[in-house]
């Protein structure tokens, strides 16, 4: 596994700002604070939407100010943008009731119909052994019934559906820039009947560029039995669960057991860990292919954006908030510019079409 150190992401995001769309020019004020800016000719975003579980009561009505915010920016910015894609981590609500998927699914109405789009499903958003009944209710397969982007779920064949099945597994196909995305949303702790599914997907979309959504990847590689741990302890790909008892996968084991395999797998987004913000680590799979693992969980509002630049090679990670377009500089958990903006690469040419 490849690890980039602080003063590495500084450089590369540094030389980024003073040679991208993404920042400021030279010329201005380094009192100034950073922003989002357009993107250039030829490149798209997707965008990935971190833990949503920010539910308060105003005037005795539900509501999720910065899950809002975040579909706000989206459809205000689609085009602006070139989005052509947005991924939710998963943990979509706090706690998995009725009045809180109610308000989870109206923010993801607005999106349906003018933007494909995916949902992992967090430990939150299903009990302890695995139940999902409640995503089911409000995110169905049969809600995507209408979209050729859609590819398909998992359904269990051994045990009932309430547990991964019915969409709370799924893959999407997409294109953008003559490039063909297939893009998999897997369960937290997603078991092995799960997984020999999600191979099976990836082998038949071999030729297409494989991103993965799954809630758990990144955070503290030991259960935390601390409070401190949770910042403080050695941090990369966990090798504790959270869900479905001794069938679960650790995500170490989703690694293990799948995602090392797949030649045509580049980057895997996570959520869960509000408590470590934004961790970026590269691992390399078995065909020598690099494994970008890119998590965002930040709670107070800021958004992750994936901008791809296929004709370099390149991806640009922008984390900003909605409302400002503002960049992060800096989280309590996560100090300075590197681990909020940065970029890598992505060898796009090898998937584009002839």
């Amino acid at each position: 596994m490849i690890h980039f150190t602080r003063r590495e992401l500084s450089l590369s995001f540094l030389s980024l700002v003073l040679a991208s769309p993404l920042g400021l020019s030279p010329s201005q004020s380094h009192a100034q604070e950073r922003t989002l800016s357009a993107p250039s000719p030829g490149s798209f975003s997707i965008v990935v939407i971190p833990d949503t579980q920010a539910y308060r009561r105003e005037n005795d009505q539900l509501k999720n100010t910065i899950f809002s915010q975040h579909i706000d920016w989206i459809l205000e910015n689609q085009e602006k943008q070139n989005i052509v894609f947005v991924s939710h981590v998963g943990d979509i609500v706090d706690k998995n009731i009725d009045a809180q998927w109610t308000v989870a699914q109206q923010c993801m109405n607005r999106l349906h119909g003018k933007i494909p789009y995916g949902i992992s499903v967090g430990n939150h958003d299903m009990t302890r052994i695995g139940d999902a009944s409640l995503f089911q209710k409000y995110f169905p397969t049969t809600r995507f019934d209408d979209f050729n982007w859609y590819g398909g779920c998992y359904t269990p064949k051994s045990h009932s559906g309430e547990i991964s099945g019915n969409n709370v597994n799924s893959f999407q196909l997409f294109s953008a820039a003559g490039i063909d995305f297939v893009f998999l949303h897997l369960e937290c702790n997603a078991p092995d009947d799960v997984l020999a599914w999600a191979d099976e997907v990836l082998e038949q979309h071999v030729d297409r560029c494989a991103i993965v959504t799954t809630h758990m990847c990144l955070g503290p590689l030991q259960r935390p039995e601390s409070p401190s741990d949770f910042m403080d302890a050695p941090k990369g790909r966990m090798q504790w669960k959270k869900i479905h008892g001794e069938r679960g996968n650790t995500p170490e084991q989703m690694w293990n057991k799948c995602f090392r395999k797949h030649s045509n797998l580049s980057m895997i987004c996570c959520g869960d860990q509000s408590r470590s913000h934004s961790l970026h680590e590269v691992a390399t799979g078995d065909h020598g292919n690099q494994v970008h693992q890119l998590l965002s969980d930040y709670s107070t509002g800021w958004l992750r954006l994936y901008r791809f630049h296929p004709a370099n090679d390149r991806v640009q990670a922008c984390t900003f908030h909605p409302n400002s377009e503002v960049l992060c500089e800096g989280t309590k958990h996560v100090p300075g510019i590197a681990g909020h903006q940065f970029e890598f690469e992505i060898p796009f040419a090898v998937q584009q079409q002839p």
